[in-house]
């Protein structure tokens, strides 16, 4: 079965960086579009960023621009987030997610995503 794994979450203090990454398995990796979500305790499921099958086309959120990096390495079968100059603000679980986003605008919706990791959670710390 598909599965999606994250690694990388933990606590930083502001300022600092960290490097998530999510190991897919159970499905053609290079055929997905890969997003990365978050959630914070009381709060809804953000978009954070996505990327195309073939990494040629990025979505990003305001909120990240800037700081955060998404890649995908396809002979890997792993998207990374590079989450840079982090703040309090960005504290959440992170979730990868796959899928066939139809346009633009499904990208940065959870409904282009049909499978999700469990979630690593990002603390940091003011």
């Amino acid at each position: 079965q598909v599965q999606l794994v994250e690694s990388g979450g933990g606590l930083v203090q502001a300022g600092g960086s960290l490097r998530l990454s999510c190991a897919a398995s159970g499905l053609t990796f290079s055929t997905y579009a890969m997003g990365w979500f978050r959630q914070a305790p009381g709060k809804e499921r953000e978009f954070v960023q996505a990327i195309s099958r073939s990494g040629g086309s990025i979505y990003i959120a305001d909120s990240v621009k800037g700081r955060f990096t998404i890649s995908r390495d396809n002979a890997k079968n792993t998207v990374y987030l590079q989450m840079n100059s982090l703040k309090p603000e960005d504290t959440a679980v992170y979730y990868c997610a796959a899928g066939t986003p139809v346009d633009s605008s499904w990208y940065r919706s959870p409904r282009g995503y049909t499978y999700w990791g469990q979630g690593t959670q990002v603390t940091v710390s003011s």
